[in-house]
């Protein structure tokens, strides 16, 4: 049986290649004979960097930039000198983790640094990018983004406006006179995890905002904030992305590459698929496992296993889900390909420990579920049953 085994990061315990190497090791102990294929994935999320800088060749690059809250800090990014083509995650220079619980502000967090790797991008000659937009610790719309590349977001005084989404309800002008000139010959790809729109309840503000440290009140002035950027956005260009699926990703960066740098927002899952090379990899499998560290009805909105599922269904392969835990609304999945799916634990015990034993756990889960599909060895080999299972098994 030929096995594709293609999960994502379980947080806070394994890397997505870690994870796969820890789910092949169980296989191989129920089937020694079975051939394997690990392709680590994402959906857009962090670790996006690692994984298309490894199933893209790319060259690791690191640029001094700054961080969400204006403080310089060193971001990797990916340089593939062939295509020309560079890849960049949001959350290496805008990040949520790299911010103390404490230090969280959604209303002064800013999206310079990415900007700032797009021009390093540019100046090394980037005529493609590629963006993964999950993990960001910012509410401004892209704004901050926008002024690394020259755009100048004034208030009525003509004055720049500060870093932050709050400083967007006192916006009175844009200008793009001194907005970067190779922009317009940039190719983008924008990959998101989620498929949420820039305003509402739905929006960006409301649904990430306070997990970026926001109050309910902070929410509506945020959501009215990036209103008034979507608007002021429409006088200037005459183009309109607020509802498009991903506007909201990353506090409103989707909004800002769609409409500022004619990106093309997409799952993020099927971007890192297609560098993958996923297309080749279904049709060899007759078996996928994949997973991440929690599957429940918001994974619908473009998480890996169910961008997994949803492609390997068009092939006709079983795809098995194994997960840190099932969350509400996990059975949805099973409408959008997933065969079955599994949570990891094997019995009563906190998070600390399901995250110090994910290695193992998965290792545990994958070897049980490959020997239930083995056939039963019969002790007489001209049993009628032994017979029809040696002429249907695929191992």
């Amino acid at each position: 049986m030929n096995i594709l085994i293609c999960p994502d990061s379980y947080k806070d315990s394994l890397s997505a290649r870690e994870a796969a190497d820890a789910i092949a090791t169980g296989v191989k102990l129920a089937a020694p004979e079975a051939a394997i294929d690990k392709c680590s994935l994402g959906d857009g999320g962090e670790g996006s960097l690692d994984i298309l800088i490894s199933t893209t060749g790319a060259e690791r690059r690191t640029a001094r930039v700054h961080d969400a809250l204006g403080r310089p800090c060193d971001a990797d990014w990916g340089w593939h000198g062939d295509s020309r083509t560079a890849c960049i995650e949001l959350a290496e220079a805008s990040g949520l983790q790299s911010l103390a619980h404490d230090e969280r502000t959604a209303l002064h967090s800013s999206t310079y640094g990415v900007g700032e790797l797009v021009r390093a991008a540019l100046d090394a000659g980037a005529e493609r990018l590629l963006v993964t937009l999950g993990g960001s610790a910012t509410n401004d719309g892209g704004a901050g983004m926008l002024t690394a590349l020259g755009a100048q977001l004034l208030d009525c005084d003509g004055q720049p406006l500060p870093p932050g989404g709050a400083s967007l309800e006192r916006l009175a002008s844009i200008g793009l006179s001194d907005f970067d000139p190779r922009l317009a010959n940039l190719v983008v790809e924008a990959a998101v995890d989620v498929d949420n729109p820039l305003l509402g309840e739905r929006g960006a503000s409301a649904v990430f905002g306070p997990q970026k440290g926001a109050s309910n009140d902070e929410v509506l002035r945020l959501d009215k904030a990036l209103q008034h950027l979507a608007d002021e956005t429409r006088k200037v260009l005459g183009i309109d992305y607020r509802d498009i699926a991903g506007a909201g990703a990353a506090g409103g960066m989707g909004f800002a590459l769609a409409t500022f740098l004619g990106a093309e927002v997409m799952p993020g899952i099927e971007l890192i698929m297609r560098h993958a090379g996923m297309k080749d990899r279904l049709a060899w499998a007759d078996l996928v496992i994949t997973g991440e560290g929690q599957l429940d009805g918001q994974s619908l909105a473009g998480k890996t296993p169910i961008g997994v599922a949803r492609a390997a269904r068009d092939h006709c392969i079983p795809v098995i889900v194994l997960a840190g835990r099932l969350g509400p609304g996990w059975k949805a999945v099973l409408d959008e390909g997933v065969t079955g799916a599994f949570a990891l634990a094997d019995g009563p015990m906190d998070l600390d420990e399901a995250l110090s034993r994910c290695a193992e756990l998965l290792s545990d889960r994958s070897e049980n579920l490959i020997r239930t599909m083995k056939p039963i060895p019969l002790r007489n080999p001209n049993h009628p049953r032994c017979a029809m299972a040696r002429r249907n098994s695929s191992w």
